[in-house]
């Protein structure tokens, strides 16, 4: 049976170009239209749609708007189309936080080298997310909290009842940006349900650790939203972050973290010197690369040319910080399409680091984590909700 998906932009031009695309997939079937967000709601309830694409800027209802709206009635698998711009950035990221699992730029040609690459990108990113769908429905898993939970900080909670609008004060205030008004935490799809079972008590695995690195795409904001926003403001390691993601997207997701983590979190640059409790998020579009030894480390911010398909690559960065740090680096990969990360993680492996992948029924694509999965690098598959707490076990936080 084809995937149903509901296409919704102000422009005809546009959802013609967009149904066209995905009719041609004989996976897909565009079942509706929407003009607005307010016939997007509408359609949801009536038509059930396995994947809904969205745009943010529409009359009478927008996007965001309209987001929030499906998946407090509805729950569906939400494509955001974006424009490449700081506002858009915003933009995306409020709809992500409203729910959407992912966004592609409303540029085709942002979107990969040629038409026939993006045509093919677009095909695959709806069927992927629409395998999202059953689970989104379904209630979440519940597990036996291992300390009391009055005690226990919830990364899930909004810091403030206000969301943040497509008006609101820019996100290059850093002032602001660590003010009581800040936005709200993304929310995490739910995950496919299982009996429950009480939660396994993480043992310490003893190992003495001078990095992390986490690597992540497609669904990767919400991810590490939801592990950074745990870790304690006294984070004894430096974090460097790799998520695919556009080039002007990455300054305003590195405010958003920043904004909501004890921990600082910044995009990187080059030169930067490595220091604990601090993130470093790569810029899109760049290499980052870790140069120097452990105690002295500095990022190198590099175009790196034309011949990695990924831009920021986690194998780039993976690989680098096993040369300078070897088997004192704990690194995750987390939520995404295809299998970047693989060969970094199999190069930390081989120094003696330590490897965990996000496992299946957390994640919102499971390629890259199933990557390293299916090649016996990991040493743990973990669920998304438990990232944060088998750090602190492990780093001896808890």
């Amino acid at each position: 049976m084809a995937v149903k998906v509901l296409v919704v932009d102000d422009s005809s031009f546009f959802r013609r170009r967009v149904s066209e695309i995905l009719n041609a997939d004989p996976r897909l079937e565009v079942v509706g239209n929407a003009v607005n967000g307010k016939e997007a709601v509408d359609l949801a309830s009536r038509l059930h749609p396995d994947v809904i694409t969205m745009d943010i800027e529409m009359p009478v209802m927008d996007g965001i708007t309209a987001v929030r709206e499906i998946m407090k009635a509805n729950p569906t698998p939400i494509l955001m189309f974006s424009s490449l711009t700081h506002e858009g950035a915003k933009a995306t990221l409020d709809a992500l936080d409203a729910g959407a699992l992912d966004f592609l730029p409303k540029k085709f040609e942002d979107i990969a080298r040629n038409r026939d690459e993006a045509v093919s990108l677009l095909q695959k990113r709806v069927t992927e997310l629409a395998r999202k769908r059953v689970f989104m429905r379904r209630p979440a898993r519940t597990a036996t909290p291992l300390r009391d939970p009055s005690r226990d900080h919830d990364p899930a909670r909004p810091l403030s009842a206000t969301r943040n609008s497509l008006g609101s004060q820019s996100l290059s205030s850093s002032s602001s940006l660590k003010s009581a008004n800040s936005v709200s935490a993304l929310r995490q799809p739910a995950a496919r349900p299982s009996a429950v079972k009480p939660a396994a008590r993480f043992k310490p695995s003893g190992k003495k650790y001078q990095l992390m690195a986490i690597g992540t795409s497609t669904g990767g904001p919400v991810a590490l939203q939801k592990i950074l926003t745990a870790l304690p403001a006294n984070f004894p390691l430096p974090i460097v972050l790799i998520q695919h993601m556009p080039a002007t997207f990455t300054a305003a997701f590195a405010a958003r973290l920043d904004n909501l983590c004890k921990i600082g979190v910044k995009e990187a640059q080059d030169g930067d010197v490595l220091k604990p409790g601090m993130a470093y998020l790569a810029p899109g579009g760049m290499q980052m690369m870790l140069d120097g030894r452990p105690g002295s480390v500095r990022l190198r911010i590099i175009d790196g040319g034309d011949r990695m398909n990924y831009k920021p690559c986690v194998d780039v960065t993976f690989g680098s910080a096993a040369k300078v740090y070897h088997d004192k680096v704990l690194s995750m990969v987390l939520t995404g399409m295809g299998a970047d990360g693989r060969e970094g993680a199999r190069m930390l492996k081989n120094s003696g680091a330590t490897i965990w992948a996000q496992d299946e029924d957390s994640c919102v694509v499971y390629g890259m984590p199933q990557a390293v999965a299916k090649a016996g690098i990991s040493s743990e598959d973990l669920p998304l909700e438990r990232i944060a707490e088998r750090i602190s076990v492990e780093l001896g936080l808890a």
